[in-house]
């Protein structure tokens, strides 16, 4: 009986591990998951999800089985026997007292950087990466999708082209394998993207290369498979409706909006997406599908994203089609375009121009809202523009699609609404939303610098650009760390708001802060940073 048993074991692990290989916690682990999130044995519901069974997933859930019903059953003892746990702490790098903050960034790399990962990890939530790669630092111990950008633009003013490279690699070798970047490297990240940065990513890497053109052609494919999996359903799309990250309005134009292909709560924030859609008086699965999409935003979560403005449980995501997305979406037709001339299709060179055209005219006639004066989200049942005045009015700038005259607007607007003190704030909205004031954010503050720049508003640039440095760099030398955001509207105290405490590291704040320093040198007091030779 005890060798049967033992086959049995044995059998059961090889029939886990080909099965499992990416799939998630929660069908990995069924009433456990959901037992240990809803009870929360852990305060994040991100520690059990990135947390790595001893034995295979199968036995785990026998041993549950067996003990879960036997008096004085202990279920947080129980997991710290069966899973390796590791908790989220903050990053151990500090600064020496006196090192200035270029040196300390260069420093950080380092301790960002993780190598290549195990591709036999048994049963980890990892999804495993070919070369090097930097994560945001804190709780977010893997790669993140649109993080990444901002990410490599310090790293490549560190000198760090290399690592920068990887990184890329890294996101061509994910579409390669899912279709898709996933949100990050996680199994339970798979069923959504984030912002679609790639192409962005692409063309950094080009510009410092000796022969751009072969840059665009070796990312080609990578580039080709991601637009394909944001088209997805485009060409079969009836007026009036929308499927998965496409939406097409009344009068045929295509756009799109994001979305997530689960409709279940997000298994990294289980018990408070449980909460969340309780509190609704919606579908319970609509509530988790537009959840799960403003986690896709990156601006997870703001009033942005609300129908009242403030209850969370009224998030709308997939009702929206979103300026910042297709700006990103324009970029990557424009990109596309580039590579197909210099792989020498001009054919395909010129569909992919014409859809671009197309997506400027969609963007310039539905998402320019001239009430407020910038552009905005669109309601695309509703057919009207959402009149929130966001950060993301700043993305078709940023991307070059903006008209001059709404250019202006939209700097009127920004001088008078979101320049506050510590640099730009999200929106105008104070909330207990992350993604609201008095937040603000790093790449929020990159968009704005560079895009009201590209159109002649040199002076509000700088004025951004100085008043976020001074913020940043302030903090840095009361505290000695880079975090994740930044209070603006009081620099002199800390971000806050969200389902999580502040986070150090920080990837995109290191990236952002290094970009603008080499920028402009001076505009921070006492600060020279200079950017660095190629290693």
């Amino acid at each position: 009986m005890k060798i049967r048993v033992i086959v049995g074991l044995i059998a059961l692990v090889i029939a886990t591990a080909a099965a499992g290989q990416d799939k998630t916690p929660s069908q990995l682990y069924g009433q456990l998951f959901e037992d240990v999130q809803m009870q929360g044995v852990f305060p994040d519901g991100k520690t059990f999800v990135d947390a790595v069974p001893r034995d295979a997933p199968a036995i785990v859930m026998q041993r549950y089985a067996a003990e879960r019903g036997t008096p004085g059953f202990d279920l947080a003892a129980f997991v710290q026997r069966n899973f390796s746990v590791q908790r989220p702490k903050e990053t151990a790098y500090r600064s020496t007292p006196g090192e200035d903050v270029c040196t300390h960034i260069d420093n950080l790399w380092r301790v960002l950087e993780r190598k290549p990962d195990d591709a036999g990890a048994a049963y980890s939530s990892l999804l495993p990466l070919p070369r090097p790669y930097v994560v945001p630092g804190g709780r977010f111990n893997e790669i993140y999708y649109w993080d990444s950008y901002f990410t490599t633009l310090g790293l490549d003013e560190s000198g760090q082209h290399d690592l920068a490279l990887s990184m890329v690699d890294n996101f061509a070798s994910l579409i390669d394998r899912y279709g898709h970047i996933p949100n990050g490297n996680r199994t339970y990240y798979l069923s959504r993207s984030q912002p679609p940065f790639f192409a962005s990513m692409v063309e950094l890497i080009a510009a410092d290369s000796r022969d751009p053109a072969s840059v665009y052609v070796t990312f080609l494919p990578a580039l080709s498979k991601e637009y394909a999996f944001w088209m997805e359903g485009a060409d079969t799309l009836e007026p009036g409706n929308a499927h998965r990250r496409v939406v097409r309005l009344k009068d045929g134009t295509l756009l799109n909006r994001y979305w997530d292909d689960r409709d279940s709560p997000r298994e990294e924030s289980y018990r408070e997406d449980v909460a969340t859609a309780r509190a609704s008086n919606r579908p319970a699965t609509e509530v988790y599908r537009d959840l799960r999409a403003g986690a896709e935003t990156g601006w997870d979560f703001s009033s942005r994203w609300l129908a009242d403005g403030k209850t969370l449980a009224t998030i709308r995501t997939t009702a929206l089609v979103p300026v910042d997305l297709n700006s990103l979406l324009f970029h990557l037709e424009t990109t596309l375009a580039k590579a197909y001339a210099f792989s020498h299709d001009a054919d395909t060179a010129a569909e992919l121009s014409a859809h671009a055209a197309l997506r400027k005219a969609a963007i310039l006639r539905y998402l320019w809202d001239p009430a407020s004066g910038v552009y905005t989200d669109y309601l695309w049942r509703e057919g009207m523009p959402s009149g929130k005045v966001t950060a993301a009015t700043l993305y078709p700038l940023f991307f070059g699609l903006a008209t001059k005259s709404h250019a202006d607007r939209v700097a009127t607007v920004v001088q008078a609404q979101l320049l506050k003190a510590g640099g730009l704030v999200t929106t105008t909205v104070e909330s207990d939303e992350q993604w609201d004031a008095p937040n603000g954010w790093a790449p929020l503050q990159w968009i704005a610098v560079k895009g009201l720049a590209d159109y002649g508003e040199s002076d509000l640039s700088r004025t951004i650009a100085s008043r976020w440095m001074n913020n940043v760099v302030a903090a840095y030398r009361r505290t000695g760390k880079l975090m994740e955001k930044y209070n603006v509207v009081d620099p002199s105290q800390a971000g806050g708001g969200g389902e999580y405490p502040g986070q150090d590291g920080f990837g995109w704040t290191n990236g952002v802060l290094r970009k603008m320093l080499v920028l402009d040198r001076g505009a921070v007091a006492g600060v020279r940073c200079a950017r660095e030779a190629a290693e």
